[in-house]
């Protein structure tokens, strides 16, 4: 049985950093899921058990969108 290490640091707004055995990786959550540099996941409803879909490009594009946001202040 192997070693695992996995904590999230939160910088508010919904943006965090998420720190484990592989390294440092930015994510956003919001109510409906979380964009991760691995893409999109959803929560069901069933403990243990969520929904992923492997799209970084809608990560970067939510991340810009978010910035321009609170940055503009739209």
């Amino acid at each position: 049985m192997g070693f695992r290490f996995q904590k999230r640091i939160k910088l508010g707004g919904g943006l965090g950093l998420n720190i484990n055995n592989s390294g440092i990786s930015p994510s956003f959550r919001t109510k409906m899921g979380t964009f991760s540099k691995n893409g999109y996941s959803t929560k069901t409803g069933i403990p243990g058990i969520r929904y992923q879909s492997g799209c970084l490009v809608l990560f970067v594009f939510t991340g810009l969108l978010t910035f321009l946001i609170y940055t503009l202040k739209l």
